[in-house]
């Protein structure tokens, strides 16, 4: 018999969820799933009763207790962006909308294992304060410019000799190189701070942090951002890659000290053996590493949302 339930909590076709589900189903527990997608067939009601969040979930025809989920993977997507919205009228979308807001209050106040809560992802949201945390526990950051100064741009340009440009904000942008055409663009940053960074050489490693446990994917690119490299018709490889215990203790206080249970870590050891943090992923596409890899990321995630 099941005993314990974990609520998964997104669109149940993406790989991240799906993976976990799959590993889920290997173990003990009793996995039920919240689709997004199917918002219109269901309902949340909670509230605190002796200081202690009360209530059911209502999706279909089932209804759960609040207080027996044992914890929560939550990969919400903006509900703005759920297929079903579109061409919906005002009371449904308020109605979607007052559904995801009760559902993620419930998530900050639950006595359940949240994997993450949505206050702890907020520091994503602005890369110059993770980078404060990263070097607060001995992990390098790349030398880097928050400007919208153009003349400032061109001095550190010319400083590092090569230098790539991303956003500060948590919205994916593409990392991309500055060249001489983009001096003709620069003028447009006035508008909006860019971060510059130095341009280090390398290879990027992608440290995946579940509680205490590590795992580590080494990334070769010929690509500025290797995300982007096939695209741009450039190629990428994955594979297991083995990191030394300072650097694990480190990704693993740099995740506990963002109060993250689950964390994307961006590394770069340089060719002098340096090694350069980029930034956390709160909400890391884990799926992609574990695909191309073979590391059980899932089954990792999975064991810590029963234990």
């Amino acid at each position: 018999m099941k005993t314990k339930m974990v609520l998964l909590c997104g669109i149940p076709s993406e790989s991240p969820i799906s993976k976990v589900k799959d590993a889920l189903m290997e173990t003990d527990a009793q996995v039920v799933v919240f689709n997004q997608r199917h918002f219109e067939n269901t309902e949340i009601d909670w509230k605190f009763v002796n200081g202690v969040p009360k209530g059911k979930l209502y999706m279909s025809n089932c209804s759960y207790d609040l207080s027996s989920f044992k914890s929560v993977y939550s990969r919400f997507m903006s509900e703005n962006n759920l297929p079903e919205m579109e061409g919906k009228d005002e009371k449904t979308k308020a109605r979607c909308k007052m559904l995801h807001e009760s559902l993620f209050e419930w998530l900050e106040v639950t006595n359940a294992k949240v994997v993450n809560r949505h206050s702890n992802m907020y520091s994503n949201s602005s890369k110059p304060y993770q980078a404060q945390i990263i070097k607060r526990y001995g992990l390098k950051t790349p030398p880097t410019l928050i400007t919208n100064n153009p003349k400032a741009v061109l001095a550190f340009n010319a400083a590092h000799k090569s230098i790539i440009y991303k956003s500060i904000s948590g919205i994916r942008s593409i990392v991309k190189e500055f060249d001489p055409t983009d001096t003709e663009r620069l003028n447009k940053i006035k508008y909006c701070p860019v971060q510059f960074q130095a341009r280090l050489s390398g290879f990027d490693v992608r440290v995946h942090v579940i509680g205490k446990e590590v795992i580590a994917t080494k990334i070769l690119t010929t690509g500025v951002d290797y995300r982007y490299a096939r695209k741009d018709g450039g190629e990428t490889e994955l594979e297991p890659f083995k990191i030394s215990d300072a650097i694990k203790n480190a990704c693993v206080n740099v995740s506990a000290a963002l109060k993250l249970d689950f964390s994307g870590i961006d590394l770069r050891f340089t060719d002098n053996g340096d090694v350069y943090c980029f930034e956390v992923n709160p909400m890391p596409g884990y799926s992609y590493y574990e695909s191309n890899t073979g590391q059980k990321i899932s089954k990792v995630l999975a064991k810590y949302l029963v234990a």
